[in-house]
């Protein structure tokens, strides 16, 4: 149970920094969102802000690793200067953290998550105002 031991004291220093992050989405997300995962048991945290934008640090064979899912921006076909762009399509960047992970490394990989969620493009709504 070496994974759980790692993944739980993980767990007490990433949590707060998870929940403070989560505080500054509140209220902008859709229903239910953002949503911390906490699952020791089953040896992954994380948070996913919406759908589409999670980060989730999970045991791998005794090590960490730190998953960031994010989907690519749809954009508009004029905007791709004579080339094919595949927008839309969900990507997962894993990375093995190792049995010590720092916690700028932590801060880093949440602040990354927090810019490909606001670096996105924005979605205009047309309503009938």
């Amino acid at each position: 149970m070496v994974a759980e031991q790692t993944v739980s004291d993980l767990r007490e220093r990433v949590l707060p920094l998870l929940r403070v992050q989560a505080s500054s989405y509140h209220g902008r997300m859709p229903v239910g969102y953002p949503n911390i995962v906490d699952d020791v048991d089953e040896g992954v945290i994380g948070l996913q802000l919406d759908p589409d934008h999670a980060l989730y640090f999970r045991d791998d064979a005794g090590e960490i690793s730190a998953e960031i899912y994010r989907r690519y921006p749809r954009t508009d076909n004029r905007s791709s200067a004579g080339w094919q762009k595949y927008g839309g399509q969900p990507y997962v960047d894993r990375r093995s953290l190792g049995r010590v992970v720092s916690d700028q490394a932590l801060r880093n990989l949440i602040a990354e998550l927090s810019s490909y969620y606001n670096s996105q493009p924005g979605l205009l709504y047309i309503t009938d105002d």
